[in-house]
């Protein structure tokens, strides 16, 4: 009995003994894996639980007035493989069988790097191993990632294939630097939101809202919970139109080389509504090319220089004290202007004599306008300045651009209102307007004198739907009466047709407007250090009887000769007679020669479709007599085209001889041809003239074959 007690006691003493060795080792182990394994365990947990990820939103897009897509985002990536993920899956054979199916599809897509080079590639980071390997250095499009999803081994999913890729939400602009300041620019890593232009003035409309996912497994299976679903950002269509601003783009930077020019604006606005159609800031940088660096229509403050006049004569018109036939004796050109010289432009040639205030605008004489300012204000400044506030020239228009500026016009209780300030500011200096301010001004004049807010965005729309339109905003109802608009508007055409402004006209149709051209101030250098510089302008609208754009060209150059008419109004004329030719719509009818008979080119090929669409435009053809047959059994013939009408005449189809595809279309011959198994290529446009296999030959399923267009 006492050996049996033994027995259990040694065997309790045993379990005892094993169970603490567990418990040691339980403990070690548990040891080892919080300390020297906790990094590797914190990766693992957190590649299949994952809490509260934040799902980024798709950025809304920008519009063109007209439709067009001008900023959008859209996806890039980067494609990686875990050779790792692909062995323990047991596809590592499968690559390797298919390894030059996949090397060659990759030289399709990517033809910068040969079949061989993407071999060479693709086995260095199978015998490395690697969890991670980049397949292609570069960012590759949503187009270009799909192509490459269908080649095999990267079909399947990541845990079987080791194919796997890293999106990237990148900001892009399909017209490129088009309106590019307008627009606006995010920052590099789109996540951290918008610089400027609509992109930042809209950027709690475009941006959207973020969603909360989470990872839970499910079923052994670990699956992306949504918890909130992220909303994406709305649309903004904006009021430019895309035509429009490659037209005033184009013939500005011209000009801007022509003239070797620091840098140009031009701005194009819809009149009744304020629209801006056109907004083009270019600037000369280093490399001597022209781009847009800033939204200069709005943000650049500098002194307008003679378009300022036709605000000048407004004032004292709308105030009685002069009429267009006011005649102001300017002498030889030069006039003492309280201890300072004021100048004609042409007083070395012994300046206009006596003139009145038509003539004066027309050649914009500095003489003439600033001696009625200062005859009729100069012991009342405030009551000019007070004029000119009353047009609301002044008013900040709150565009709601980054760096947006405001008219500074100062009164005479200011610091640096001196005796000569007043008929200075009279010829457009000591006076700092933007540029779109002073287009603003003459838009409306042209708007019979309602002046409307300029408007950059129309509508906000989300899944084609709009949700909020952006009514124009009037600034001011009535800047004068109805007597000086008329009289204003007369002199302003009489300026193009007779005055220094007739570069800026057109044969075409009227146009309206004032030049400029002033000297840049230094600030306290004055205004000849380091040589003269000047900012030639014009700013107008056409056509003069029912205005229907308005725009204004700007632009500064390093150097004279300086001529507003003959350097801006060219640029305006360009500008004007394109968009002018763009909205001109005649009535084809006239010009219909009634002698002719039209027949259409029609291509060979489904002639059943080609019937149906003689017979909807109702011209002279047999398409009656063409078969109707089900819509996936196409009719295949040849069509040859008369004086009086065209033929349409079936041809029979041999399934084992290469048929006759010349005369077709692109679509048509590649549909016949690959139900054939044939393999085709395309060389140019339009209908095919010759084909690389001969018609009649017996056809073998996998041949390749080229076709020419022309």
């Amino acid at each position: 009995m006492m050996f049996g007690q033994k027995n259990i006691m040694l065997r309790y003493t045993f379990i005892v003994f094993v169970m603490a060795l567990i418990a040691v080792a339980v403990i070690i182990k548990a040891a080892f894996i919080m300390f020297a394994e906790r990094q590797y365990w914190k990766d693992v947990a957190d590649r299949f639980v994952k809490e509260n990820v934040t799902v980024a939103p798709t950025r809304g897009n920008i519009i063109s007035a007209d439709g067009k897509l001008m900023a959008s985002s859209l996806p890039e990536y980067k494609i990686y493989m875990d050779f790792v993920a692909l062995k323990e899956a047991g596809n590592d054979s499968v690559l390797m069988n298919h390894l030059t199916e996949i090397c060659e599809g990759m030289h399709q897509i990517f033809p910068d790097k040969s079949a061989q080079s993407f071999r060479r590639h693709i086995l260095n980071g199978r015998r490395a191993k690697s969890r991670n390997y980049l397949l292609y250095p570069k960012r590759i499009s949503y187009i270009e990632y799909k192509e490459v999803k269908k080649l095999p081994v990267f079909n399947l999913n990541k845990y079987r294939g080791g194919f796997h890729e890293l999106a990237f939400n990148q900001r892009k602009k399909p017209f490129g630097s088009l309106a590019a300041r307008t627009l606006g620019d995010m920052y590099p890593d789109i996540t951290l939101g918008a610089k400027n232009g609509i992109e930042l003035t809209y950027d709690s409309i475009l941006r959207g809202q973020n969603g909360i996912t989470h990872r839970q497994k499910v079923m052994n299976k670990y699956l992306n919970i949504v918890d909130k679903p992220a909303v994406d950002g709305c649309d903004v269509i904006t009021t430019i139109d895309v035509d429009m601003q490659d037209i005033a783009e184009k013939a500005l930077v011209d000009q801007l080389k022509n003239l070797n020019a620091v840098s140009g604006v031009a701005v194009v606005m819809e009149v009744a509504t304020g629209d801006v159609k056109a907004n083009v800031n270019m600037t000369k940088a280093g490399d001597g090319n022209y781009y847009e660096m800033r939204n200069a229509s709005v943000s650049n403050l500098m002194e307008p220089g003679s378009t300022f006049k036709t605000a000048s004569i407004m004032v004292a018109l709308e105030d009685k004290y002069i009429t267009p036939d006011y005649v102001v004796d300017t002498g030889n050109g030069v006039v003492n202007m309280h201890g300072s010289f004021m100048k004609d432009w042409n007083w070395y040639k012994g300046g206009y004599g006596k003139i009145d205030v038509t003539r004066i605008l027309e050649v914009s004489s500095n003489v003439g306008v600033s001696t009625i300012i200062d005859h009729f204000y100069g012991k009342n400044p405030q009551k000019f300045v007070d004029g000119l506030k009353r047009m609301s020239i002044d008013k900040p228009l709150n565009l709601g651009f980054v760096g947006e500026a405001s008219p500074r016009i100062q009164g005479p209780n200011e610091r640096y209102f001196a005796g000569t300030t007043l008929p200075w500011m009279s010829i457009g200096y000591e006076t700092m307007i933007p540029p779109i301010y002073l287009l603003n001004f003459y838009n409306a004049i042209a708007n019979n004198g309602v002046m409307v807010k300029p408007k950059f965005v129309k509508a906000i729309a989300k899944d084609g739907e709009i949700l909020k339109e952006f009514p124009t905003e009037i600034v001011n109802p009535k800047i004068c009466s109805d007597t000086t608009l008329m009289q204003i508007r007369t002199i302003l055409r009489k300026v193009v047709s007779q005055g220094l402004a007739k570069p800026a006209g057109s044969k075409q149709f009227s146009v309206s407007g004032k030049t400029g051209t002033a000297q840049i101030s230094q600030g306290k250098a004055g205004y000849k250090a380091g040589g003269v510089s000047y900012l030639v302008s014009f700013c107008g609208y056409f056509p003069s009887e029912n205005p229907k754009y308005s725009c204004i060209v700007s632009i500064q150059i390093p150097h004279g000769p300086a001529s507003g008419g003959l350097q801006a109004g060219s640029v305006f004329s360009r500008i004007a007679e394109r968009i002018y030719a763009k909205h001109l719509n005649q009535d084809l009818e006239h010009a219909k020669d009634s002698t002719s008979i039209l027949i259409p080119n029609v291509k060979s090929g489904d002639i059943q479709e080609a019937a149906y669409v003689l017979r909807a435009l109702n011209v002279n053809s047999n398409s009656a007599s063409i078969p109707t047959a089900s819509e996936d059994i196409p009719v295949w013939g040849k069509v040859t085209t008369t004086p009086t009408q065209a033929e349409l005449k079936e041809t029979k189809i041999n399934s084992k001889l290469l048929p006759n595809v010349k005369g077709m279309g692109a679509k048509d011959a590649v549909y016949l041809l690959e139900s054939y198994g044939l393999k085709v290529r395309l060389s140019g446009v339009g209908k095919v003239t010759s084909q690389s296999l001969a018609a009649g030959s017996h056809v073998r399923r996998g041949q390749t074959i080229t076709l020419i267009l022309k």
